[in-house]
């Protein structure tokens, strides 16, 4: 019935099925946008950044510890660089001396395990390069690797030469080596991966950020940097630090044109205040998280909040210059005005039920934005109904205060 219930029930078959493997979770379009944005296919990201590899793995399993502690956490795992099997050939040239053999005559040999050039094959324009190696049965064995002889020089002129088997003249054995070594900004790197469920990205980055920093001590020179999905938030995030304020001045200039009044541009503007702490508490009743596309739905919100009371003060304003007292002229627009501003809101709100409860592909972003904008409509009509003109009498006798009798028919 959810994304959530679909993730962990395919968990728990893979976990029971191939046990020790890492799992991660993600959409086809998500995982390409979140590697074409950082190189990381999950939404967060930490990039180690330092020289030693075997200690780099370290670093990363402590941030990985960390990490799985911070709640919302999911598919913690640190990028696979060690685990590939390697034969470390270790030349003993003491004993390559005893026996008078030049060491290039046993790299050769041990050349020969992987493949050793000796010659070009042309076929017209092409050229092709000649190897010689041994058969797959040899490479495959650790043992016959040993037993590889090496021709060391004839004891008496006219004998034949020597066969030494590899081992005497080397120290032959398997480790694990690097799987892979990535590099960026001149430095080598490993990745730690991490998903967020259940919370807002902002959140549990700045949550993990202080804990990486108060447990995870990286040597010195050594640079620890937050990236992924959460690269993206703080793009977005910034660029609406621009455009929501931004709006909201465009909104009081075009209001202050039509009105040619600061006061009756800022009494509209109270719409605003209630219109957020609306939203606020339908993302908290739904159990959403501040997101960017909650914040579009804000400054869709901002712009019905605000023609709903710029349909209510122009009647006012119009009863005024008719003659009407303040008090009368305010509870006379009320009335009138009811149906218009409950219309506006109304439709506007049922406009984004179907995107409130939508459930098909892009409900995640729909979802927030519908939410913010229907929850936003009911407070700000409540304050354009009830508020707004209790408001306009005030703020009718302070003009009268300042300006004299004259100013409220001005």
């Amino acid at each position: 019935h959810s994304k959530e219930a679909l993730v962990h029930a395919i968990r728990e078959t893979m976990e029971a099925q191939l046990p020790g493997a890492v799992v991660s979770f993600s959409q086809p379009i998500e995982l390409r946008v979140a590697e074409m944005i950082s190189g990381v296919r999950s939404d967060v990201a930490v990039h180690i950044y330092g020289d030693d590899i075997s200690l780099l793995k370290r670093k990363a399993d402590e941030v990985v510890r960390v990490l799985q502690r911070i709640p919302g956490a999911a598919d913690v795992k640190a990028e696979q660089t060690l685990g590939l099997p390697v034969l470390r050939v270790k030349v003993d040239r003491e004993a390559v001396a005893r026996y008078g053999i030049n060491v290039e005559d046993v790299l050769d040999v041990i050349e020969t395990v992987g493949g050793k050039t000796a010659g070009v094959v042309l076929e017209g324009q092409k050229r092709f390069a000649l190897q010689l190696r041994f058969s797959e049965t040899v490479r495959r064995d650790l043992e016959r690797i040993r037993d590889l002889r090496v021709a060391g020089p004839a004891r008496l002129p006219g004998e034949a030469r020597q066969l030494i088997p590899l081992s005497q003249l080397t120290q032959i054995t398997l480790e694990d080596g690097p799987a892979q070594i990535s590099r960026d900004k001149i430095s080598r790197r490993i990745n730690v991966e991490s998903n967020v469920r259940g919370r807002d990205l902002a959140s549990f980055v700045a949550e993990a950020r202080r804990a990486v920093e108060d447990e995870v001590v990286v040597p010195a020179g050594w640079t620890v940097e937050w990236g992924g999905q959460f690269e993206n938030l703080q793009a977005a995030t910034s660029r609406l630090g621009l455009l929501v304020p931004l709006a909201l001045l465009l909104i009081f200039v075009l209001l202050y044109s039509t009105f040619n009044s600061a006061g009756l541009a800022a009494l509209i503007y109270l719409n605003v205040p209630l219109a957020i702490t609306g939203g606020l508490v339908a993302l908290a009743v739904r159990g959403y998280s501040f997101s960017i596309s909650a914040g579009v739905g804000f400054i869709a919100l901002f712009g019905v909040a605000v023609l709903n009371g710029v349909v209510l003060v122009s009647y006012i304003e119009q009863k005024r210059a008719e003659g009407l007292p303040a008090e009368a002229a305010a509870a006379e627009g009320a009335r009138i005005r009811l149906r218009p501003v409950l219309m506006t809101a109304m439709v506007a709100s049922l406009g984004f039920i179907p995107m409130a409860l939508a459930t098909s592909a892009g409900a995640e972003v729909q979802r927030p934005l519908a939410t913010v904008v229907i929850g936003g409509l009911v407070t700000s009509t409540l304050l354009t109904l009830l508020v707004l003109p209790a408001l306009y009498g005030r703020f009718a006798r302070r003009r009268i205060d300042v300006g004299g009798p004259s100013a409220s028919h001005s």
